[in-house]
């Protein structure tokens, strides 16, 4: 199995701890490493042959983060031009290095999750499908709860009786709160965390079925023949995720329900549910921070010879780094984007 680490983000969500500069898998959120240190562990228990794909800005941090790497295992992207982008950036790459049979594995470098030998057993059977029945293979989440900020995967029926394996009957957008209730209810739904594997032949086969554009854009890159062809060529492409691109436009998709726990830290209460806290519920990094009556707070700070005084407070996400000062009451952490924007135009 050949891994490619999709390393990208405009690092708005979690502002001001990540930046357009420095977006969040680059940060130490959760532990020790960065999100794309441990995306990058997790990769070594699946393959010897692992590649990130990044953009050109960001491309000096990635490769000071993963060492281990060759040059060679870089892709960078000239331009953002989205996970569609990514692909097909990723599948040019690996056909003239490594043929087009062997399968090929997309993750992701900003999630967190914990139980490692459970992603590589869903990784490996998805990967053995993908190779059996030449079709894209996804691995979705089983619901924890009925979530309205995730897309969903409809299951079909199984493949085989005795196999963790179903079709793909259908995706279904970020659904409003009750019907995400009925979706975990009903046991035939999964989120989607946008893992897929499949062969070279088989993704460049669905992009040709399904994806007319994507399929002409690929063709264009195995055309090239220089390194500034190349980016000519990739910069003239429209920017799309590849969910819309191709995987919702694929009718013969297969899904394998994960066995290991997952978050997507797209938020800081996912942040804040994915690090530990005290008695009272607060994660508080640094000693200059005083707090008085404060509850279930999430409370960072990277200058750590500004004092930070809190008092009466419960719910509330307090982040103070160099880029700037962020409150926020936790339920309302999705706004943070808005935020940024809006300081944007005030500069």
């Amino acid at each position: 199995m050949i891994v490619v680490i999709i390393a990208g983000g405009s690092g708005t969500r979690l502002w001001p701890l990540s930046t357009p500069e420095y977006p969040k898998h680059l940060l130490n959120l959760v532990g020790e490493k960065s999100l794309l240190q441990y995306a990058y562990d997790r990769a070594e228990q699946l393959s010897g042959h692992i590649y990130v794909v990044t953009e050109v800005g960001h491309v000096g941090h990635v490769r000071s983060q993963l060492p281990k790497l060759a040059e060679d295992a870089f892709i960078t992207e000239p331009g953002r031009r989205g996970t569609a982008g990514c692909i097909v950036a990723a599948l040019h790459h690996i056909q003239s290095r490594h043929g087009t049979e062997e399968p090929v594995a997309f993750l992701h470098a900003d999630h967190v999750i914990r139980d490692t030998e459970g992603f590589s057993y869903s990784f490996k059977l998805a990967a053995e499908a993908a190779v059996e029945y030449d079709k894209i293979t996804l691995i979705g989440i089983e619901p924890a709860s009925p979530s309205s900020a995730f897309g969903y995967i409809e299951k079909d029926i199984k493949v085989k009786d005795d196999a963790l394996l179903y079709n793909v009957k259908g995706f279904k957008e970020k659904p409003e709160f009750e019907l995400a209730k009925q979706y975990l209810k009903s046991g035939r739904y999964l989120w989607n965390c946008g893992y897929f594997v499949g062969s070279v032949n088989t993704f460049v086969d669905a992009l040709e079925k399904f994806s007319p554009l994507w399929f002409g854009y690929y063709k264009q890159l195995m055309e090239t023949t220089d390194d500034e062809s190349y980016k000519k060529v990739y910069l003239s492409f429209e920017s799309d995720a590849i969910d819309y691109a191709l995987i919702e436009q694929d009718t013969e998709l297969l899904v394998v329900p994960a066995s290991f726990d997952w978050m997507d830290v797209g938020s800081f209460t996912d942040v804040h549910k994915a690090v530990e806290s005290d008695a009272l519920g607060n994660h508080i990094n640094c000693d200059r921070i005083a707090t008085e009556d404060v509850e279930n707070s999430l409370i960072i700070n990277h200058e750590p010879e500004k004092q930070i005084g809190i008092i009466g407070l419960d719910n509330v996400v307090v982040i103070n780094t160099k880029h700037g000062l962020l409150i926020a009451r936790k339920d309302q952490d999705q706004k943070v984007k808005d935020i940024v924007t809006k300081l944007k135009e005030n500069k």
